[in-house]
């Protein structure tokens, strides 16, 4: 019987694709997926290290394995992928002895299948932290887990080092991909049915391809909207400073790159963004977000925001309330802030900032961003969008779910066939994270799926 494989994935798209890229290397050595731990030959868990508590929920779910080893008599190869892995490193070994085998860094997972082999052989813990300078995977061994989008590459790591920022150290300095390596992937992509490109990288919008130095990102994107199959384009994510008038104007001159733009802003007082060493002012992002209203005036904007920096006051904080009513993003990842291992702010600031305040802060933020996404979503009502549908709900195979062009999530009864396909739907109600409607087709003929 062939080796059986699960992959655990915790964080970002970047780890999430990591996985499909894993798992297609595990099943070209010959490995088939399984569906729980119980019945794996091998486990892997792909961490993210970018919050607090990710080595805790990695030192948990190890703990976890031990006991199914204990009960149950079955004991996996374990190996532990990601960013926590290669932040680490052997101290994973120290700290669960008896549970992790392998240990690779997020630079040295195309040596996974060779790396169980050797535990394997020698039952002795294997570690590979060491980095490659080549970004490029073998094209076709990604095993995709969505049907109707692709996860495509564009750049490792990060030169930035924002103050709170763990990605430089975990992910190491920045590698950009050769072009034709990333167009060779868009169309098997497209080949294979999907209809949307994300295109992934820390900063994906300082892009300059080492094969053809004449292409940056906007050479890049229109290369990518040149594919036959590619309806849509997404890509996460750009940094604020370099988002330049050009780059939007051809936003709006490419109709397969979706109407949002995901522009992290982190705070909205400019003395902590001094702090994080984020490199521009809560006025010139305010002046950043009037341009692109300019260009692209149907455009949803999400973005990140941390509450909790290192000496943010109730002043600062107010600020990242104002801008956050000002701008009224379509969606919001809010976090309170943790010192990650090596960053500036860690080593040289004190986390002064009450975690009862950190809680009191982020539920009030959370709870503006909730008002402005719900009234944002009301407007849909009782208009027509388009969606890409992309799933089907698992407890009703006629509830589907897709997302617009501004990646408002819109669920709809369909049949399955309808999954990859582009559908009017007419909004008929909405909620804070999503809206309801019908196939506008469905609508005027007065039918609707049985509930």
């Amino acid at each position: 019987m062939a080796r059986r494989y699960l992959i655990e994935t915790f964080g970002c798209q970047m780890n999430v694709h990591d996985s499909e890229r894993m798992a297609g290397l595990l099943e070209q050595a010959g490995f088939e997926a399984a569906e729980s731990a119980a019945d794996a030959d091998v486990v892997v868990i792909n961490t993210c290290s970018v919050r607090e508590h990710a080595e805790d929920k990695l030192y948990t779910r190890l703990g976890e394995l031990r006991q199914l080893a204990a009960e149950q008599g079955h004991n996996p190869i374990v190996a532990v992928a990601g960013c926590v892995a290669q932040q680490e490193g052997q101290s994973i070994f120290r700290r669960a002895p008896d549970v992790a085998d392998i240990v690779v860094g997020t630079q040295a997972i195309r040596r996974l299948p060779m790396l169980i082999d050797e535990a394997a052989e020698t039952r002795s813990a294997v570690l590979d932290l060491n980095p490659y300078d080549d970004v490029t995977f073998p094209l076709g061994v990604t095993r995709r887990g969505d049907p109707v989008r692709a996860y495509v590459t564009i750049i490792e790591g990060c030169n930035e080092f924002c103050s709170f920022c763990v990605v430089p150290y975990t992910r190491g300095h920045e590698r950009m991909r050769p072009k034709a390596d990333i167009l060779a992937e868009v169309r098997d992509a497209a080949s294979h049915g999907r209809r949307e490109i994300q295109l992934l990288g820390q900063i994906v919008n300082h892009y300059t391809a080492p094969d053809d130095l004449s292409c940056n990102f906007i050479g890049l994107l229109e290369a990518v909207h040149d594919v036959e199959g590619v309806e849509r384009i997404r890509f996460a994510s750009p940094h604020p400073r370099h988002v330049t008038p050009t780059f939007l104007k051809a936003m709006a001159r490419l109709p397969k790159l979706c109407r949002h733009l995901h522009l992290p802003v982190q705070s909205g007082s400019t003395r902590v963004l001094e702090a994080m060493r984020r490199r521009y002012t809560r006025e010139s992002y305010l002046d950043l977000v009037a341009q692109i209203r300019e260009t692209l005036p149907e455009v949803a904007l999400s973005t990140d925001m941390i509450v909790g920096f290192p000496g943010e006051t109730e002043a600062d904080f107010a600020e990242s309330l104002s801008l956050t009513a000002t701008v009224g993003y379509q969606s919001m990842f809010s976090f309170k802030y943790s010192p990650r291992p090596n960053t500036l702010a860690a080593k040289r600031m004190a986390d002064d900032v009450d975690e009862g305040e950190k809680t009191r802060r982020i539920v009030a933020l959370q709870a503006l961003q909730r008002e402005i996404q719900t009234s944002l979503n009301a407007r849909l009502v009782g208009q027509d969008v388009e969606v890409l549908v992309d799933a089907a709900s698992r407890r009703h195979q006629t509830e589907l779910s897709g997302r617009t062009s501004t990646n408002v999530v819109v669920n709809l009864p369909g049949p399955l066939a309808w999954i990859g396909c582009t559908v009017t739907v007419c909004v008929e109600r909405a909620g804070p994270h999503s809206v309801w409607g019908q196939a506008r087709s469905e609508r005027e003929t007065g039918w609707r799926y049985a509930d």
